[in-house]
């Protein structure tokens, strides 16, 4: 078997294309608009960083046609549009993109596509029109098409991220099916979020260095909810992550008050409640109120390499830019031990027969 070949499309600092790189394709064509991410992709490739194209994907859907048969095109338009934690307009230009992709499929027409979005393109009503219409479009173009939201931490990734992959299969190769049959033998249980942050090394160190310093305050009017790590105790968006368990999903907005929260010394002691857990309790049973309590220094908002290890980024991976745009690269990849997972499964079913 020769050369496995794939197109990356709105590649970001290269989530997914870690996933498949670790699966044995090779990236011919990759390309992402946003300067600092395209920087980041090229970085970390340095023997394939010229295959990278920075620009408006719709100066080079033209391009596209030199790479025709590719055994795969990946991708993961833009999702603010779809996005519960944005507008959700249909008329956002970045909820156009999903058809710009279908345009390189029709320009590729690869063995496999794959695209990501967020779980709520899957799931909601309002989005069932784009749906219908990639399948449809896929079908006119000759594929087998189907999609499904999938729990990352199902494959091992220590954090509550659901995404939606859209595949479509080229006809004469085989149905979705084998995609699904394949992807359920990777399923893997995530290490919790203690053992994923202790693994980018300790805080405040040359491996791990301080690099959000938004301080941690506690909300004067809590919203309070069954569990510490659920309504909202601090001021911002930050959450306390539950160190024996998963992280929150990690938003694209970090580098300052939304970034999750840590307590040190229940991190490296798991014998020690987490702070959040005596407040909250405080707060409940009346012995404690915000005005009454200080936040100890030890609470502290996640690294950028924390953030990179739990959203199962290779060690060592570098990202570029300044510090915002660097946890901005980071939540909104694909977790790289999904993408690979992903991957394999599209290269045992369709790349290397049964």
């Amino acid at each position: 078997m020769g050369k496995l070949t794939a197109i990356s499309l709105f590649s970001g600092a290269g989530g997914l294309d870690v996933g498949f790189e670790k699966a044995g394709f090779e990236t011919v064509f990759a390309n992402e608009f946003d300067h600092d991410a395209a920087e980041a992709w090229r970085i970390n490739r340095p023997q394939t960083a010229h295959v990278m194209v920075e620009g408006d994907i719709h100066d080079h859907i033209g391009d596209l046609v030199a790479f025709r048969g590719a055994d795969v095109l990946f991708g993961g338009p833009p999702c603010q549009g779809f996005s519960v934690a944005g507008k959700m307009d249909p008329n956002d230009e970045r909820s156009q993109l999903v058809w710009l992709f279908m345009d390189a499929v029709e320009q590729v027409r690869p063995k496999v596509f794959v695209m990501e979005n967020v779980a709520a393109l899957g799931t909601l009503d309002k989005w069932k029109s784009v749906r219908d219409g990639i399948v449809e479009r896929g079908q006119v173009l000759g594929y087998r098409v189907s999609y499904k939201v999938h729990h990352t931490p199902d494959y091992g990734v220590p954090e509550n991220r659901d995404r939606i992959i859209i595949i479509g299969v080229n006809e004469t190769i085989g149905d979705t099916q084998r995609f699904y049959e394949r992807l359920s033998t990777f399923r893997a249980s995530p290490v919790t979020a203690r053992e994923a942050i202790l693994s980018a090394g300790k805080f405040g160190s040359k491996e791990n260095p301080q690099t959000c310093t938004a301080n941690v305050s506690l909300a004067s009017h809590p919203v309070m909810r069954r569990s510490p790590y659920a309504g909202m105790l601090v001021n911002g968006a930050g959450r306390p992550i539950d160190l024996n368990g998963i992280a929150p999903t990690l938003p694209a907005s970090m580098g300052g008050n939304k970034t999750p929260i840590v307590d040190e010394v229940s991190l490296y002691d798991a014998s020690v409640p987490n702070w959040f857990e005596t407040y909250h309790a405080g707060l409940l049973n009346g012995t404690m109120t915000p005005a009454s309590i200080q936040v100890p220094n030890t609470i502290r908002r996640l690294t950028i390499k924390e953030c990179a290890a739990i959203q199962t980024f290779p060690a060592g991976y570098q990202f570029s830019g300044k510090k915002t745009k660097q946890y901005k690269q980071i939540g909104n990849a694909v977790p790289c031990q999904f993408a690979e997972a992903v991957a394999n499964s599209v290269r045992i079913a369709y790349m290397q027969g049964e």
